[in-house]
């Protein structure tokens, strides 16, 4: 029997995590957090007192690092173990964002995740959300997505949820970390984040997060009768 993958990719702050997530539970798919991945692997470097830019200095711990992802059946999300801890919260503090996007442009990074991301596509119904799922880890996806929303508008969400974390943190110093990590992702020499050309482009700047979800199961499922 063949699997269902559902690629959806976008820029930072873009309802990516939080709307694939809600999908994936609607169709009964696995849902897969990429970008919660590759924070792991910030972590493991600046824990190994690697700066996750350096790529010489980053390409020699990957093989000490044990990286797992499992779903705890109490509250049914997706959880980063890194050398047997649960650093899932830790994963989600504002500075280990930025590190990601640095680490993620290590092509050896890239390659060491590779095969984790699509063996778990090739076992399982999925939804999949990153930066470059339909162009590169899953480039025969059924159905593809690319999910975007203005800077301002991402920034002013990103900003809430830190709130609601209890992070501080100061609404113009989010935008300008958007509008950066968009340069970044969009300009880095390895899977570039750009939209797939069989990709279907959902604009949520004006869309509650109720109308971008139906948005996306409507899509998910024209694309499954396809």
């Amino acid at each position: 029997m063949k699997h269902i993958s559902v690629a959806i990719d976008g820029p930072s702050g873009a309802g990516k995590s939080t709307l694939a997530r809600q999908a994936a539970a609607q169709m009964g798919y696995l849902y897969v957090d990429t970008g919660a991945i590759y924070r792991t692997v910030a972590l493991g470097a600046l824990r190994r007192g690697v700066e996750p830019s350096d790529a010489v200095a980053v390409e020699p711990v990957l093989s000490e690092m044990e990286i797992r992802l499992a779903y705890n059946p109490d509250d049914g999300l997706q959880h980063m173990y890194l050398d047997g801890e649960d650093v899932s919260e830790q994963i989600r503090l504002h500075e280990i964002s930025q590190h990601a996007s640095k680490i993620s442009a290590i092509p050896k990074v890239r390659e060491f995740l590779l095969e984790l991301q699509r063996d778990l596509a090739r076992n399982n119904d999925v939804v999949m959300d990153g930066r470059d799922i339909g162009t590169v880890v899953l480039p025969d996806a059924q159905v593809k997505i690319f999910l975007t929303a203005s800077a301002e508008a991402r920034a002013k969400r990103r900003f809430l949820e830190l709130q609601q974390r209890g992070q501080q943190a100061k609404f113009d110093t989010v935008l300008r970390d958007i509008i950066i990590r968009d340069e970044q992702d969009s300009n880095r020499p390895i899977a570039p984040l750009r939209q797939a050309e069989d990709a279907v482009l959902i604009d949520t700047t004006d869309l509650s997060l109720e109308q971008s979800l139906q948005a996306i199961l409507a899509v998910i499922r024209e694309g499954k009768r396809v």
